[in-house]
């Protein structure tokens, strides 16, 4: 607006000139007949001062006119500038940000991976204590604890056992019951090393397990089932009268027991 205001300026300096000039010439032309050469000189000379006069104000005018043009284009160049810094230093920032957002990636991505391997290893390592520590076990109906070493042994000799192979069977129970006596696993562990016994024809260790077995638990689950044992080795090795007593003591002893039926049919048999 300022440029436009002063391009509007020199337009009217020059239709002033122009008027000045004019009315000069005519004044002149007007004059020259009615004075004389010197008053002509010096009307000439007053409209050269007048017309110089013009000419100063005029080029006054297209300097500042120039000036101000050049001050809004200098203006306009440093805000130019600073918007193009500005622009600049928003490039920087985003492309700091994005470093930072790659490391923070990166980082992330090798702490996962961490947390994986840790969590993998903390599993491994829980696994291969849950194997060094005891833990609870029920077999026929009772409940105790036994290490893991204990109980891999017992489960192997029994493996055996249901595999059919029982002088195999015999030897890891054996086996199992001189080194863990007194586990919870030493009742079961008769019982399976008599059958096993029994399978064998072995009869006399047979009734002398099972006995063992009835003399540590009574009150076992598998004692009926030990006694009902116990005659039939004795009916194996022809004592029917040993046979007929200990199936008259099963029938008294455990009356509610599938084995006391068992025994009441063995005892029919034998009248």
């Amino acid at each position: 607006m300022k440029l436009r205001a002063i391009c509007f300026s020199r337009r009217s300096w020059s239709v002033r000139l122009a008027l000045a000039l004019t009315a000069v010439l005519m004044s002149a032309g007007s004059q020259a007949a009615l004075f004389e050469d010197d008053e002509a000189r010096k009307a000439i000379l007053d409209l050269r001062q007048r017309v110089e006069a013009v000419r100063t104000e005029a080029e006054q005018a297209r300097q500042a006119a120039r000036q101000a043009a050049a001050q809004d284009g200098a203006s306009l160049s440093k805000g130019q500038l600073d918007l193009h810094s500005q622009i600049e230093l928003l490039r920087g920032e985003i492309s700091s940000l994005r470093g930072a957002n790659e490391v923070l990636s990166k980082a992330l991505s090798d702490l996962q991976l961490q947390l994986r391997s840790d969590a993998q290893t903390r599993q491994t390592l829980e696994q291969r204590l849950a194997q060094l520590e005891p833990t609870k076990v029920t077999v026929d109906g009772v409940e105790f604890t036994v290490e893991p070493g204990e109980r891999r042994e017992f489960e192997a000799a029994l493996t055996v056992f249901r595999r059919g192979d029982f002088l195999a069977a015999q030897n890891l129970f054996v086996s199992f019951l001189g080194r863990y006596a007194g586990s919870g696993y030493a009742i079961p562990a008769l019982f399976w090393l008599g059958n096993a016994q029994y399978a064998t024809r072995d009869y006399k260790e047979a009734m002398i397990n099972f006995r063992a077995l009835i003399a540590r638990s009574a009150n076992h689950l598998r004692a009926p089932e030990a006694v009902l044992s116990v005659a039939n080795c004795q009916l194996e090795l022809k004592d029917a009268k040993g046979a007929r007593k200990t199936l008259t003591d099963l029938i008294k002893a455990y009356p509610q027991s599938e084995a006391a039926a068992a025994a009441k049919e063995r005892l029919a048999a034998l009248k």
